[in-house]
């Protein structure tokens, strides 16, 4: 039996895969192919709550033609009742797939090593691959639409924690060519040595002959924006993190996206958030509800750019 090909992160992931995937779900908006996975199965795990994976990912089968279920996490008891490995095994007997948003991306490792069928990341406290996708998508509607490629050179500046999200969009830009920027306090920015690999693929041109792409950690918000094409933000307080509410939004207070900030920014720079939304906490409604904001797009995008994955990995080229 052939071993899986898995996504996890982006990081981990060809460059030549990401763009077939986006090519693809650019490809299945115009050519739909509704019987490309029929009789196939696709099992949505959630130990975290869920809108946009869930309804994406079960929506993306159905257009393929094929079959979706979804559990959650606690009826599985995943590290408790049962041992990860004993349940990726038997899941892995029964479907084609197994999607999973996890509390603990460990877990996401432990399946990918027993499993006979792609273990697909939905979310996990280390990287959110499928969001990255449909933000790259998303880009390239709009500034390159139906040309992965044309995408090349653009800056993405995120302003916020250097977490799950910002990790997966630095990395996605680096694939494609595209200069990133965090702009976050000390203490909260990206690891330096994960970085560092993803500057020397990004220098050394990559899997996909990405050279010359620019990584930059910076804390100035006026500074990160000044020459990006689009501003990207997420919540300042994560699942698990509600611990540290008080600390967070005092650290994080002068890093929302504003009128005032997005001022600093090119004219035609747009507004870009995963959602869920803490509305004037890291977004005023202004910026969010504005006509720079792409955000429903975005979230729309995840459908999309979800039906471009499973196609890849699932449905052959």
């Amino acid at each position: 039996m052939p071993t899986p090909t898995h996504f996890l992160t982006i990081a981990q992931t060809p460059a030549d895969r990401i763009r077939a995937m986006l090519e693809r779900a650019v490809r299945l908006r115009g050519r739909p192919e509704p019987t490309l996975l029929s009789r196939k199965t696709l099992l949505c795990l959630f130990e975290k709550p869920s809108l946009r994976t869930r309804v994406s990912f079960e929506q993306a089968m159905r257009k393929l033609g094929g079959d979706v279920m979804s559990m959650h996490g606690a009826e599985v008891g995943i590290g408790g009742r049962e041992s990860p490995e004993d349940v990726a095994r038997v899941l892995s007997s029964m479907v084609d797939a197994i999607m999973a948003r996890v509390l603990d991306h460990a877990t996401l490792e432990t399946f990918a090593k027993v499993s006979s069928v792609p273990i697909i990341n939905g979310l996990s406290d280390y990287a959110h691959p499928a969001q990255a996708l449909a933000d790259a998508l998303t880009l390239v509607d709009e500034f390159s639409p139906g040309h992965v490629a044309g995408v090349r050179g653009r800056t993405v500046a995120f302003v916020g924690d250097g977490n799950n999200v910002a990790r997966s969009l630095c990395a996605v830009c680096c694939k494609l060519g595209m200069n990133f920027v965090l702009c976050a306090p000390e203490g909260y920015q990206i690891d330096a040595q994960w970085l560092a690999a993803v500057r020397a693929e990004a220098s050394g041109g990559g899997v996909g002959g990405a050279g010359g792409v620019s990584v930059e950690q910076v804390s100035d918000p006026d500074k990160a924006v000044a020459h990006a094409d689009a501003v990207y933000c997420d919540t300042f307080i994560s699942m698990g993190q509600e611990h540290e509410r008080a600390q967070r939004l005092s650290i994080f207070g002068g890093y929302r996206i504003d009128a005032a900030l997005m001022a600093q920014a090119p004219r035609h720079a747009i507004v870009l958030h995963c959602l869920p939304a803490s509305r004037g906490v890291e977004i005023t409604d202004e910026v969010l509800d504005g006509p720079r904001s792409r955000v429903f797009a975005q979230a729309r995008n995840r459908l999309d750019a979800q039906t471009g994955l499973l196609a890849e990995l699932l449905g052959g080229g």
